[in-house]
């Protein structure tokens, strides 16, 4: 759960939806990035947010087990990127599903690496574009940008990356925290396809993805509370249904793995696990295209 992955209503508000502000957002209705940004401790998201999150951080430990949790992605994602750009000699990024900015964004991980690195940022929920100029800060090297479109619609998505992205040249598509709000029945696995179909041979893809293989029953409860609290649906996946999202590629080691066993060598550490707290109920990989 991080970025909006859905394209939003109009603007309760009647306002602009590509330029959103505060005051056009529901703040009646929890919103998946804002409720991710509770989460993490952080202070772009409204009451209702904060109630959602509370509630499904309850079977897991309270929130500080949950923000064990997404800090642990976020961790994973640097890890991941500062990989990709130091082993995997990647300067561009599409990240599918960007979410709130927080700090060590993408591009920020990518260009203290590699300075010319180029990233577009894709999404559509509101309150990520009220934030986006976060995303924009940009080495004069390199490129940022924030593209607002529906991740789901892949032909409309890849031409306007093509304006800052060279798909002539490897490109690592991000999909961290974000598939598991695209149900069985939008072809989760034909949307990624489509993006690796995109991208030559040399590129990458990366992903994060929740799953109730660690702690079932906490989990199980986790998204009941979820389902209730917000409009935006999400499915919990095993390892053995995440695995064929990499079809077509060849797993980085360790392969499809628990996040916080993934490089540990790397910068961008793990937080400590509260002792009450759950396992972070996310499995990880990258896999590079042949």
């Amino acid at each position: 759960m991080t970025g909006g992955a859905h394209r939003p209503a109009d603007s309760q508000a009647g306002g602009d939806p590509y330029h959103p502000t505060v005051a056009d957002m529901d703040r009646e209705t929890a919103h998946v990035a804002r409720v991710y940004d509770a989460m993490l401790g952080g202070h772009a998201h409204f009451e209702i947010d904060r109630k959602v999150a509370e509630a499904a951080a309850a079977p897991a430990g309270g929130m500080a087990a949950v923000r064990y949790s997404t800090r642990s992605n976020r961790a994973f994602l640097g890890r991941a990127v500062h990989w990709l750009v130091a082993k995997g000699g990647v300067r561009q990024f599409l990240d599918l599903g960007s979410g709130l900015p927080v700090e060590d964004n993408v591009h920020q991980v990518a260009q203290r690496a590699a300075p010319t690195c180029r990233i577009v940022y894709v999404d559509f929920d509101p309150v990520v574009l009220a934030h986006g100029h976060t995303m924009l800060e940009s080495t004069p090297e390199g490129a940022a940008r924030l593209l607002v479109a529906d991740i789901r619609e892949p032909d409309a998505v890849l031409p306007e990356a093509a304006e800052t992205l060279d798909f002539a040249q490897p490109v690592a598509v991000l999909m961290f925290t974000i598939l598991h709000n695209v149900l069985d029945s939008e072809h989760p696995q034909e949307l990624v396809a489509r993006y690796l179909d995109a991208v030559p041979s040399g590129s990458y893809l990366a992903i994060s993805h929740l799953t109730g293989d660690f702690n079932p029953a906490e989990m199980a409860r986790g998204k009941q509370a979820l389902d209730e609290g917000m409009a935006e649906p999400f499915i919990l996946r095993s390892s053995d249904e995440i695995r064929p999202f990499f079809e077509g590629t060849e797993l980085v080691e360790p392969g499809l793995v628990h996040i916080n066993e993934w490089h540990l060598e790397l910068p961008a550490q793990p937080p400590e696990r509260p002792s009450d707290s759950i396992v972070a109920p996310i499995y990880g990989a990258v896999g590079r295209k042949s």
